[in-house]
């Protein structure tokens, strides 16, 4: 039987656009047996955000998400993005719950740039090794001093949950967990239709 994931990703006010859409993008066109007649995409790709309603990113983008958190469904692996101010979403309790909820039932929870301070704030990084966008390290570091912060590095990957730094570095933890999941071919692939250049023989962060 084929296998196939659910992917939600995260979407609020001012969010970075290539926080969700690198992801997204990585996480859509993915394909097993590509150019045959069985070829088949592992990854369903939703977006979510608090409410449902329509969200204007960075840009002015607006995007219209798929789910509300109250109506979401199960997902294998939730994608948290940043933005230049997360301070509103880290003290947003419902959503910093919904996220400890899903944490228990996700298989991945992963960030994008200062995604990981909505992460952070949940508590399920302390202990852990983390990143996030070099403007924000320093910050992160006096925010969360149980969290092991690792700078100069694209994605830090602790087993469930995967935090990446900012902004590009999404697509190349998107680009990683395809390689977790399905197995270099099928990254290589991946990156190859999306014209995006990555080292996949680099697995240490």
């Amino acid at each position: 039987m084929m296998q196939t994931w659910n992917v939600g990703i995260l979407l609020f006010e001012n969010v970075e656009v290539l926080d969700f859409a690198g992801p997204f993008e990585v996480f859509s066109i993915t394909m097993m047996n590509f150019g045959k007649p069985d070829y088949y995409k592992p990854f369903k790709v939703s977006t979510v955000s608090e409410t449902g309603g329509t969200i204007t990113a960075e840009g002015g983008l607006k995007v219209v998400p798929d789910y509300s958190i109250a109506r979401a469904p199960y997902f294998d692996l939730i994608v948290i993005p940043g933005g230049g101010d997360v301070s509103r979403e880290v003290n947003n309790d419902v959503l910093i719950d919904w996220i400890k909820t899903r944490n228990d039932e996700v298989k991945w929870m992963t960030s994008v740039c200062s995604g990981a301070q909505i992460v952070a704030k949940t508590g399920i990084l302390d202990g852990k090794q983390a990143t996030n966008h070099s403007f924000f390290i320093k910050q992160f570091r006096i925010d969360h001093p149980k969290v092991d912060i690792i700078d100069g590095v694209k994605y830090v990957d602790q087993g469930d949950i995967v935090t990446s730094a900012g902004v590009s570095s999404g697509i190349q933890m998107a680009l990683h967990m395809v390689r977790r999941l399905l197995g270099k071919s099928a990254a290589e692939m991946t990156a190859e239709i999306m014209e995006f250049e990555m080292d996949f023989d680099d697995a240490t962060y």
